[in-house]
């Protein structure tokens, strides 16, 4: 195991170490929410990528040494990415609330805080909020061979389904 694996695998039990801790002195409280929160919400995602309502924080940028980014996703209930793919795969850590994850051919399954989710490379897939629920998320993406390639909207029907 080489450095840059053992310090990716250090942040990520430091995110949810520090997600189970109950010291509300270093907690953030959203707004419009009482609940607290160890990472700040972000800006709201403003491209086409997703529909519904969205929040992005990006924690680490990818760059030429290590090409992992790491960032939190807040979905508001029923939002979600389009279909896409990532060259070098995704880690998607479940921080709080229910979320969908559905691969290519497969059906969709319900995500819950505390779950893990390992998205092959080049497997089109999709992710977000349950109709009802928020969910946030931490994703680990390797840039390594390559963006994230988006694909199509998730229709209602999809995403229902």
């Amino acid at each position: 195991m080489n450095y840059k694996n053992i310090a990716m695998l250090l942040l990520i039990g430091v995110a949810l170490f520090s997600c189970n801790q109950q010291n509300e002195s270093a907690q953030i409280t959203q707004p419009g929410s009482q609940k607290p929160t160890v990472f700040a919400k972000g800006e709201i995602i403003t491209n086409d990528n997703f529909t519904g309502t969205a929040w992005l924080n990006n924690l680490v940028q990818a760059d030429s040494i290590n090409q992992n980014a790491v960032g939190i996703v807040t979905f508001e209930p029923g939002a979600r990415t389009k279909w896409h793919s990532h060259p070098a795969g995704q880690i998607i850590l479940a921080l709080d609330g229910v979320g969908y994850y559905q691969e290519k051919g497969s059906l969709k399954i319900i995500v819950n805080k505390g779950d893990v989710v390992k998205c092959p490379a080049d497997m089109p897939h999709w992710h977000g909020a349950s109709a009802g629920t928020a969910f946030v998320q931490i994703a680990v993406t390797s840039r390594q061979n390559g963006p994230t390639v988006w694909l199509t909207p998730v229709t209602d029907e999809e995403y229902t389904y």
